[in-house]
């Protein structure tokens, strides 16, 4: 019987990505459908930052039973995307507009770094997934008419695929954990602001270029640039909106958000 050389590689080089994508998908819960289904209202803006919800109207909503319900909501009490009120329901979470750009603040720093780090440490494998990942958004982006940059969650995220590129342990966990989940409520609903998407897609082009040329410097200043002209943007549009009385209902930072803004606890 010939046997296999010690140094014969098992498998053929892949991707992280390829792989991942020939695992069989793991089997849903109905908690896990449903931690889903409401993750993504809230991302839309579908269920308002600040509002408060019944369970009973969440129940029926989305037509399952209060025991996989309450667990989903225990997963997003603790990403820290909603406050549960005793006898009242839940609140979803809502930033005041000092707490938005003071987390816009950090990571440019943060993600700046990041960045600087990936051009150091990302694989050659990894730096290609990151231009067809980006393909697959400007195909994305242009079936939306430029109208959206709406990004996934985790590996389908440019700034998520950056951050893990970056191989740094306590930068992914500093960027990636609550402060993650919270933030996308709003890059989400900041998005959608017209020229902004084909303009953010255009800057993460430029961003792979400086990793792939190994210039973490050029990377680092066009991440903080990045960063620093989506913080502008949300300036703008909040003040367009502040601006114009007669659309109440466009004001992404109620009242309420601004001068008492909501802390969900974290869940146990």
């Amino acid at each position: 019987m010939t046997q296999m050389p010690l140094d014969t590689p098992l498998l053929k080089p892949t991707s992280v990505v390829a792989l991942a994508m020939s695992s069989p998908a793991p089997r849903l819960t109905l908690a896990d459908k449903v931690f889903s289904q409401l993750q993504d209202a809230i991302i839309k803006g579908e269920l308002a930052a600040g509002s408060r919800v019944s369970e009973a109207e969440l129940v029926a909503r989305y037509g399952v039973s209060r025991g996989p319900l309450r667990e989903a909501l225990r997963r997003l009490e603790g990403r820290q995307l909603i406050t549960r009120i005793p006898h009242v329901g839940v609140r979803i979470m809502a930033l005041s507009l000092d707490e938005l750009l003071q987390i816009y603040q950090v990571r440019e720093t943060l993600e700046g770094l990041a960045c600087r780090l990936a051009a150091q440490h990302m694989r050659d494998d990894e730096i290609r997934d990151l231009k067809a990942l980006l393909a697959r958004h400007e195909q994305q982006i242009a079936e939306q008419d430029g109208r959206a940059y709406i990004q996934e969650e985790g590996n389908v995220d440019f700034h998520y695929r950056i951050i893990h590129g970056s191989h740094n342990a306590v930068l992914i966990q500093m960027l990636c954990g609550e402060l993650y989940h919270r933030v996308r409520i709003y890059r989400g609903q900041f998005s959608v602001t017209e020229g902004r998407p084909a303009k953010a897609l255009e800057e993460h082009c430029r961003i792979v270029e400086a990793i792939a040329a190994r210039d973490g410097e050029l990377a680092e200043f066009l991440m903080r640039r990045h960063i620093a002209a989506a913080r502008a943007n949300v300036e703008a549009r909040v003040a367009d909106v502040r601006a114009t009385p007669s659309e109440p209902s466009a004001e992404p930072f109620p009242e309420s958000s601004r001068e008492s803004p909501v802390t969900p606890a974290r869940s146990a």
